[in-house]
């Protein structure tokens, strides 16, 4: 059975986010689920046995206001959380992930990957780097991309660590829930475009990152990414509004109750608005669409212990919730 996190006072900030829950051998449905953990089926309320969170996120622009007016009433018939269990929030189609985009994550490796013959103390190669990341912020662009939606799973799955992967490791990050069509918007519009933040774990199987047989071809996101289950999500979408400032929020991840990663948005190298800009700028995003905005310093690279059978991660992000998933190896037969 997936293990859940203990409860706490309040799920998440704002009156209301969006999930995707089930009843014991029931369909899935979105919800409208409050901070004291109760569900409103969101079927009902909008009389469509079909509907999902993504059709929701099609309309956001009205699908919001009643939402909002459904959250403030008082006569709605709601159920208790803990009857249900919980899902990725939303299933995108497109799934835009990012890399070296936290200051002090990108200064770490600059540091530990001293070049041959590099004798300098690491307190000069350090400010190195940090001059370095101060240039990049100012002159270069994100790097950005594509995962895969299959690799998606639930914030309380179980997560199997493929016999194949030699080095898995964590990576938390803050997630945008696009909210509407964008298409080479400007980065003072960019926000415009989300419709709420969600938790996404990005795993990685450090071994397999780069083609020992192609280096010239670079890296290889495909194998090191899109395990099924490599993107546990959620639990929920919590809209922008609620969030006073997404860069300003703490991610923490913690492996077997040691923290891990404990790092705020603030340490970006470039905003959550230029993340969504620069990947609108060359392909269309679409309503549930994904983008992740990296991850902090904390790795299991750095710390030299990567994941294993039987390991629990517990993530959460400031007003977003938490998520608990449990390793699993994959029998190597």
């Amino acid at each position: 059975m997936p293990v859940k996190p203990e409860p706490s006072s309040a799920l998440f900030t704002g009156p209301f986010a969006l999930g995707t829950l089930s009843a014991p051998d029931g369909p899935a449905f979105p919800a409208l689920v409050t901070p004291d953990g109760q569900v409103l089926d969101l079927r009902a309320a909008f009389g469509d046995e079909r509907l999902t969170v993504r059709d929701l996120l099609e309309r956001w622009d009205t699908a919001l206001e009643r939402l909002r007016a459904l959250a403030g009433d008082g006569d709605a018939v709601r159920r208790p959380l803990a009857e249900f269990r919980v899902h990725a929030p939303v299933e995108p189609r497109q799934v835009f992930q990012s890399g070296a985009n936290y200051r002090q994550h990108v200064i770490d490796l600059h540091v530990a990957h001293r070049a041959p013959g590099d004798e300098r103390p690491e307190a000069e190669r350090r400010a190195e780097a940090a001059e370095l990341m101060d240039r990049r912020a100012a002159e270069d662009l994100p790097y950005v991309f594509i995962g895969l939606p299959s690799a998606v799973t639930g914030p309380y799955d179980d997560v199997t660590l493929p016999a194949w992967a030699e080095k898995p490791d964590w990576e938390l990050e803050l997630a945008a829930v696009i909210g509407r069509p964008a298409y080479r918007v400007p980065v003072e519009e960019a926000l415009s475009y989300v419709a709420g933040y969600t938790i996404a774990n990005d795993l990685t199987d450090r071994a397999t990152v780069f083609r020992r047989d192609m280096p010239q071809i670079g890296t290889d996101w495909l194998r090191s990414k899109n395990a099924p289950g490599f993107t546990p999500l959620g639990p929920w979408i919590v809209p922008a509004g609620s969030l006073a400032d997404p860069g300003d929020l703490r991610l923490v991840l913690k492996l077997n109750g040691e923290t891990m990663q404990d790092e705020s948005t603030k340490d970006m190298i470039f905003s959550l608005a230029r993340m969504v800009s620069y990947a609108s700028q060359s392909a269309r995003l679409l309503p549930g669409d994904l983008v992740l905005t990296g991850s902090p310093a904390g790795n299991g690279m750095h710390w030299g212990r990567l994941l294993r059978d039987g390991d629990v991660m517990d993530a959460s992000i400031t007003g977003l919730g938490s998520q608990r998933t449990r390793c699993v190896a994959q029998d190597a037969s």
